[in-house]
């Protein structure tokens, strides 16, 4: 099975050229940001592991590729949530549906507060030391890439939850990266840097106007639209929108621009698109 070495695909998007690393495609069941981040936890060998417990929302990509990883270990899976809607309980979709496929329990309530030496806990959204191991190999892939394409002036985007992917690659990486903050703020994003490191963090590109997470908008739906229709690439409609929305801006800005390339991270995370679109199409009666 391959979970590295994800292509890279030119692409022109409202007339711009990019560069997409696509690692939406490094595995039909592992992928994105998720899979870089969980990369050590699958070649490793752990022997007194028998369960991973880990916590955060219902639809998490996250919470999908943990029940990925643990069926591939054989490990049991709790995961914790605050709260399930009863609608999704009955009519399971998305992420909630295929991990609960995969044998995952999942537990409204407070995590335990301790955990025994056969647990392995992992915090929410894969913010942990352990991605490090992964998004160097995601690093070194874009460094051979750069080096065998000759690529000059390279500047890289990927939107964030917790950021953990956008840190390690800056500290991996002697290119710019840069990153928007999808949860919470930007003061959010840079308290969750420095859970991590100490310094030599991504730039944060701000947002024109204030998001809540999870909510619908108008515009995340269309750039998602015209996304596929322009490149033919399918992105996740939760991170991926808000990323091209904020990069778009950040490109607009920028004076001198011929001389340089962009690279956009794609975020993986489609399986979550079908609960969201479900969604769009009820609040905004699209057919």
């Amino acid at each position: 099975m391959n979970y590295t070495n994800s292509p890279i695909q030119q692409v022109t998007f409202n007339k711009q050229k990019y560069f997409i690393k696509r690692d939406d495609l490094l595995n039909s069941d592992f992928s994105g940001n998720k899979a870089r981040k969980f990369y050590y936890y699958l070649i490793n060998d752990f022997p007194n592991i028998k369960k991973v417990v880990s916590f955060g929302s219902s639809q998490s990509n996250a919470m999908y590729s943990l029940s990925v990883l643990c069926k591939l270990k054989n490990w049991q899976f709790d995961y914790y949530v605050d709260h399930t809607a009863s609608f999704l309980k009955e009519n399971p979709v998305g992420n909630y549906k295929y991990a609960i496929k995969n044998g995952m329990n999942i537990i409204e309530g407070s995590l335990p507060d301790f955990f025994d030496n056969e647990t392995l806990f992992i915090s929410e959204g894969g913010a942990v030391v352990e991605a490090s191991f992964g998004v160097e190999i995601l690093a070194n892939e874009i460094k051979s890439w750069v080096d065998k394409n000759s690529i000059k002036n390279l500047k890289i985007f990927l939107p964030s939850g917790t950021g953990t992917t956008a840190l390690y690659l800056q500290k991996f990486l002697p290119f710019e990266v840069l990153t928007c903050a999808c949860v919470g703020d930007e003061s959010y994003l840079k308290k969750q840097f420095e859970e991590l490191e100490k310094d030599n963090f991504p730039t944060i590109v701000q947002k024109e106007k204030k998001y809540h997470f999870g909510k619908l908008y108008k515009e995340f739906y269309d750039i998602h639209n015209e996304l596929l229709k322009q490149t033919n690439i399918e992105f996740d409609l939760l991170y991926d929108s808000l990323g091209w929305l904020c990069f778009e801006n950040y490109l607009k800005q920028l004076e001198k621009k011929d001389d340089m390339t962009f690279l956009y991270i794609h975020q993986g995370g489609i399986i979550g698109n079908e609960s969201m679109l479900d969604r769009y199409k009820y609040k905004y009666h699209l057919i």
